[in-house]
């Protein structure tokens, strides 16, 4: 019988976490590909045969892992052990997991010479391994970024592979991780690459301001315009994103439609990150400074790109007392690198996995006004069906506290709320439903359906 509901648990095995000889062996076989690639920091096993090697061996052992987890089990979210792993709660190996992720985006953002990046001359190390790849899709050397953007895109995919058998029986999550696993290898990796090997302007066509912080920035907009039809084509492209596309499928989907099936800090988080979504912090105070975090990057943002506009167009890099090149220097150590990368990945293990979703991105800050004040979407509840089991606050990534609502049968319109839709999957007793139909803008803030916090408790940007 326990073999049916968890294949890995058996009788010499009863207790969790329920990981099995064939898990651990999908793991050495994973660690035997990074242990190549950790190797070749050091200018050993420096051949395309060990690089094809390194990737099948960290893909077959995450896919077999993944495929034992799941396999022979009935349709359901599986979320078994998850608080007695030490890596999902903030065990030892989560402490190592989060270093080793964070060490990793240190040197990576200022340290690329360790990693064996040269600026002038061939990089060796770590860069150089990923030769082969690079050559084949843009017939160019590898650079850091190329390595960060194949284990990015890779992890997407293997991990958003698992996702998919976790939630095999939900339609909804089918499609939105087939959507983020094919907007991140499409149109964020492959593209941008095949567009360089033909020696044109390149760009993550997903990718909008402000979460693509340098995109009005001097060198890119002349790179646009001086890059012909083509070029043109995504400065036009990037303006309408940001002018007319979003606020209009933010007015019909809510921010759902991009941090939920789009964007790849959202697909990461989706996809690697689901093991650590139960950590996120659910607590007042947590939820006070989310918004003064969010909005405080997005105000900094803001006032950035305006004085990085005011400098191309007068030459004048003097804002007031201001220098707007140390502006955006300081907005993309601080915000582009220390927050969105350092910070809202490494601690992926520590606390959860939107960190930098909920408490950095400008763009969520953006899209969360637009779904509080002027969408159609959010989660409607059904409060006499609601038997508090916790489950939807347990595992809102966004630190959401969603059984509060539902007790009370209150609709879910929090700016924050990603419409990931993980809480209406856990639910036991079908509480909650994403919708998009009419309502009433007015009726969002005023009527009963419509959560009310004492001016005291929320701050100044409730």
């Amino acid at each position: 019988m326990k073999e049916e509901i968890y294949p890995s648990m058996s009788l010499a095995n009863p207790h969790p976490p329920f990981v099995d000889w064939v898990q651990k062996l999908g793991v050495g076989i994973a660690l035997v590909g990074l242990g190549l690639m950790l190797v070749s920091l050091f200018n050993l096993a420096q051949t395309p045969s060990f690089f094809w090697i390194s990737l099948g061996c960290m893909t077959a052992g995450t896919l077999l892992f993944a495929w034992r987890q799941y396999a022979g089990t009935h349709p359901g979210i599986k979320n078994n052990g998850v608080w007695f792993s030490g890596m999902t709660t903030r065990g030892l190996i989560a402490w190592i997991a989060g270093i080793f992720l964070t060490l990793f985006y240190v040197l990576l953002y200022w340290y690329p010479e360790t990693l064996g990046f040269r600026s002038e001359g061939e990089s060796t190390g770590l860069v150089a391994f990923f030769n082969p790849l690079s050559m084949a899709l843009k017939n160019q050397p590898a650079t850091q970024w190329f390595v960060y953007g194949t284990l990015y895109t890779l992890a997407i995919v293997l991990f958003g592979v698992k996702f998919l058998f976790k939630y095999r029986h939900n339609r909804y999550h089918i499609l939105r991780t087939i959507s983020v696993i094919f907007f991140q290898l499409v149109i964020a990796f492959l593209l941008p690459e095949f567009l360089e090997r033909l020696n044109q302007p390149s760009m993550d066509l997903k990718n909008m301001w402000p979460l693509n912080y340098y995109f009005f920035f001097d060198w890119n907009l002349d790179r646009l315009i001086q890059g012909g039809n083509l070029g043109i084509f995504m400065l036009v492209w990037g303006i309408a994103l940001i002018l007319v596309i979003s606020p209009a499928l933010t007015y019909f989907y809510g921010k759902r439609w991009y941090c939920s099936w789009v964007c790849g800090c959202g697909g990461l988080a989706e996809t690697a990150g689901d093991p650590y979504r139960h950590l996120s912090d659910k607590s007042l105070k947590a939820w006070k400074i989310e918004r003064w975090l969010v909005h405080g990057v997005l105000v900094f943002a803001v006032v950035m790109t305006g004085m990085v506009l005011y400098t191309y167009f007068t030459g004048s890099s003097q804002v007031l007392f201001l220098n707007s090149y140390s502006v955006r220097g300081w907005y993309g150590f601080l915000i582009g690198a220390a927050f969105s990368g350092v910070v809202g990945v490494g601690f992926y293990p520590l606390m959860g996995n939107r960190v930098w979703c909920r408490f950095g991105c400008p763009m969520a800050a953006i899209l969360g006004l637009q779904q509080k004040f002027f969408s159609r979407f959010r989660i409607t509840t059904n409060g006499g069906q609601c038997i508090s089991c916790g489950n939807c606050s347990t595992y809102c990534e966004m630190g959401i506290d969603v059984r509060a609502y539902a007790q009370k049968g209150q609709n879910i319109v929090r700016a924050s709320c990603v419409g990931c839709g993980i809480c209406a999957a856990v639910c036991p007793r079908g509480v909650l439903r994403l919708e998009n139909g009419k309502i009433d803008i007015d009726q969002r803030t005023t009527d009963k359906r419509a959560v009310h916090i004492p001016y005291d408790e929320v701050g100044l940007m409730g």
